[in-house]
């Protein structure tokens, strides 16, 4: 039997819970912004917050307000949020209501979670997955648990299928907190799914389950304190399916009214957590005066909670750019990059060198994606050895599922460990790209700094010897399109090297772009490729691009001389075409895309007057115009001729037949014959 103290910490929860519904409906036109309320979901999400401690993790979703109270926060600190104030401890007033961040010793973690239905799955799921790594590096049980809380129409999610999958797998210490009111918006679970997420845990093999009236605090109580002491102590997975009504609007902007009939309200209403927990109270002598006061102080401190996140001030507007990114400490070019004696190394070598040196030093350090364990080492062999050196806990497999790859990586950063993550092809990172736009790279900002991702992810790129339309892709202005994320694109070994150790000491989210025709300079002309290896202390800062190769001082003098500037393979076919002109030709490899080293950009096109942008990409729209562009405007009274763009055709793959691919893509006699109508114009 419950404490009666518990049931009446609960119900005065609930008492304020209700109230702010009611203040929030009562004062629409102050509460202006989108928010939902969790009206019809008490029971379930305070049985749930009442069973965490410190040491654990939980992702609320965006109606789990009274989870949020009910792990210690106060109506005030929510409705900051609710109205993006200024003061607002979660975002700064960059969220929406019911989008905490928490990360203090005091109350469970809770990393930033988006919007989008089911995505927390990933995130969360890569705690745990973190957990369970640290457990098993410290030989001992933390014994946190972690509690991911989903709608039951997000299930149908293929990202949370991932995410299971992946639990079960593993057998991660995760709880699925599965809240089902039966709606999708205004969708029926009749009309969306065959079955609810009871029925569908059932086919994921090693996921414990079970089903509570959610409505039912003391129910829900009794069920959720053995789902966590059970997790505590066996480390397993385990879905819990809570039936609950749903007692306000699907948001304020999404009104009940809109789609709801009268019957379907009526049903909902006998559900209702706080009446039902109000009879208990008064079958167990609680007097009807006692709850009576609760009501009263509740409402009380509504209502001057309210006016007080009223009246507190405005975000600063000169905030709007502060955490985008967390601050790194690697910004100058440090060891040396051609110690005497160093045997030169293939680009892909100089990656696996990187990698191995970093996991030696750092614990922290895993390794994972789809065939990069010790049986193959990576299609490319990029990951040759390290499964064998640092076992199946640091480098292993992962199934086809590049979302979990790359959302993991959250949840991973947010234990404190750094994940080294791959896709295999960069025509393949689209599965994955969800969770990079809507997950991993806003992180950062919209917790004002509380949870950059730190994960590097690793994407072989770009076209030649016949790969195909599915395996040839270049992707560098798609991914430079999401805000949030830092870009490398490496084009010779000791830039790998560098730049790899650079991106694991940065605390941001990083891409690496690594062209597979360069890994093992086995194209034509890409033997500058292979380079000494560089000290084991060797950083490459983003942001450096790089004068490979010089005009002459004359031909700068005299006018006669052009700048290219290119990145990953069109620093090979530059240096080519400049072998046709004496000594006329810079060229400047960029190194990383973003950050982009523009100083140097419009100091090499001020010096020369002319410049060619060239990329593998097909060219329209792309990066590379985008550069021309911002060039142009910041180069203007410099220039003697338009900026030039030369990038591939534009189609919308790369074709097999590599007659095919060689017309479709950029290559030295046509980057010569671009300089001649520069030099001549």
């Amino acid at each position: 039997m419950i404490d009666t103290t518990i049931l009446l910490k609960a119900y005065r929860l609930m008492s304020q819970v209700k109230a702010m519904a009611e203040t929030y409906e009562a004062n629409r036109s102050i509460c202006k912004y989108v928010h939902s309320t969790s009206r019809g979901h008490e029971a379930i999400q305070l049985a749930t917050a009442f069973q965490l401690e410190a040491q654990d993790f939980v992702s609320p979703y965006y109606r789990d307000e009274s989870l949020i109270m009910g792990i210690g926060f106060s109506p005030y600190e929510q409705m900051l949020q609710l109205l993006a104030k200024g003061n607002d401890i979660f975002t700064g007033g960059r969220e929406y209501y019911s989008h905490p961040n928490y990360r203090s010793a005091d109350k469970p973690t809770m990393i930033h979670q988006s919007s989008a239905t089911g995505m927390q799955a990933i995130p969360t799921t890569g705690i745990a997955q973190g957990v369970k790594y640290k457990e098993v590096l410290n030989s001992a049980s933390s014994g946190a648990v972690v509690v991911c809380s989903l709608g039951d129409a997000s299930i149908t999610e293929g990202e949370v299928s991932e995410a299971f999958q992946f639990a079960v797998l593993k057998q991660l210490p995760i709880i699925y907190l599965v809240q089902d009111n039966n709606w999708g918006i205004s969708v029926t679970a009749e009309e969306a799914r065959a079955m609810n997420a009871f029925e569908f845990a059932a086919g994921f093999k090693g996921m414990n389950r079970v089903q509570v009236d959610g409505s039912d605090f003391e129910a829900s109580y009794l069920v959720m304190k053995d789902v966590v002491e059970f997790v505590r102590r066996e480390r397993k997975p385990y879905l819990v399916h809570a039936q609950v009504p749903l007692l306000g609007h699907h948001t304020s902007g999404v009104r009940k009214e809109f789609y709801r009939t009268d019957n379907d309200w009526a049903k909902h209403l006998q559900d209702d957590p706080t009446p039902k927990l109000r009879n208990k109270l008064l079958e167990r002598g609680v007097s009807e005066n006692d709850l009576l006061q609760i009501e009263k102080e509740a409402a009380e401190l509504v209502a001057s909670d309210f006016a007080k996140a009223v009246a507190s001030p405005e975000p600063d507007a000169a905030t709007v750019m502060e955490h985008v990114f967390a601050s790194t400490k690697i910004i100058e070019e440090k060891g040396e990059r051609t110690p005497a004696g160093a045997a030169k190394i293939v680009m892909v070598d100089a990656a696996l060198f990187a990698i191995r040196e970093i996991m030696e030093q750092h614990p922290e350090a895993v390794l994972y994606g789809q065939d990069v364990g010790k049986r193959l080492g990576g299609v490319f062999r990029e990951a040759a050895t390290l499964g064998e050196q640092f076992g199946d806990n640091r480098v292993f497999n992962t199934a086809i599922q590049e979302a979990y790859v790359v959302g993991s990586t959250v949840g991973m950063s947010a234990v404190g460990l750094k994940p080294i993550v791959e896709v295999q092809f960069a025509d393949y990172i689209y599965p994955g790209f969800n969770q990079l736009v809507t997950e991993v790279s806003k992180s950062c900002y919209l917790s004002c700094g509380k949870f950059p991702v730190s994960m590097i992810l690793r994407v072989p790129v770009g076209a030649y010897g016949g790969g195909g339309p599915y395996h040839s892709g270049s992707v560098e202005t798609t991914v430079l399109s999401i805000k949030g994320i830092k870009v490398a694109y490496p084009s010779n070994a000791a830039d790998m090297k560098g730049l790899m150790k650079a991106a694991y000491y940065d605390p941001n989210p990083v891409v690496m772009l690594e062209h597979k025709g360069l890994y093992w300079s086995k194209v034509p002309g890409t033997e500058d490729a292979k380079t000494a290896e560089p000290s084991k202390d060797y950083i490459l800062p983003f942001g450096k691009a790089n004068i490979i190769l010089n005009a002459s001082d004359n031909a700068i003098a005299d006018g006669e001389s052009c700048v290219v500037i290119t990145y990953g393979m069109g620093v090979y076919w530059a240096k080519a075409a400049a072998k046709n002109f004496n000594q006329q030709i810079e060229v400047v490899d960029l190194r990383t895309l973003f950050p982009l080293d523009e100083e140097l950009i419009f100091a090499r096109v001020k010096a020369h007057g002319k410049c060619l942008v060239l990329t593998e990409e097909q060219q329209n729209n792309s990066f590379a115009e985008a550069l021309a562009g911002r060039i142009s405007k910041n180069c203007f009274q410099s220039l003697d001729a338009a900026v030039e763009v030369l990038g591939a055709l534009n189609t919308p793959a790369v074709p097999m037949n590599m007659i095919l691919e060689q017309a479709m893509l950029p290559n030295a006699g046509k980057v010569t014959e671009l300089l001649k109508k520069l030099l001549n114009a």
